[in-house]
């Protein structure tokens, strides 16, 4: 198989190229051809690389830019907000049976309130320091796909308040 390979090597590149020797070269360990054609010093061969530098593009941290209708913030913020309220009211429902209205009113609001404080700081402290979201997002865990969860997370919760508002009462 090698034998005839290196054959048909040897007869391409004899035909096709100009200028070839009859030399052995380093290579010839690895491939059997001992025919290498020879480029002379100015053959006008050029060699360019195409692959593309990442390069950091420069974050705002200022609070009117972060904040912004199209920054990094809001949705962000909102998104996880969400997914902790979504299961969150998800899992009381099922334990108490207690509807969404209702457990605000016995004391889910201050429980809201201090999540939602804590990570909001915990969200804006990276951004304020100029770290974005997506340089930090590797493998299953994209930022990406935060959002996407987000935004399902934030359309459960008017569809579960919906439903239960409909219904008069809790889902489960």
């Amino acid at each position: 198989m090698a034998a005839s390979l290196s054959v048909a090597t040897q007869s391409i590149l004899g035909n096709a190229v100009s200028g070839v020797t009859n030399r052995s070269c380093g290579v010839s360990q690895f491939f059997p051809v001992k025919y290498v054609p020879r480029l002379g010093r100015n053959a006008g061969v050029q060699v360019r690389c195409m692959a593309e530098e990442k390069q950091k593009a420069k974050v705002s941290t200022k609070f009117s830019d972060v904040f912004a209708f199209s920054g990094p913030a809001p949705e962000r913020i909102n998104g996880r907000l969400a997914m902790i309220g979504f299961v969150a009211a998800m899992a009381l429902e099922v334990a108490k049976g207690q509807d969404v209205s209702t457990q605000i009113s016995d004391g889910g609001l201050t429980w809201f309130i201090g999540t939602s404080v804590v990570l909001s700081l915990a969200s804006l402290v990276p951004l304020f320091k100029g770290v974005t979201v997506e340089s930090v997002s590797e493998g299953l865990m994209t930022s990406d796909a935060e959002l996407w969860n987000g935004r399902f997370a934030m359309l459960g919760l008017i569809a579960l308040a919906f439903t239960e508002y409909v219904k008069g009462g809790a889902l489960v």
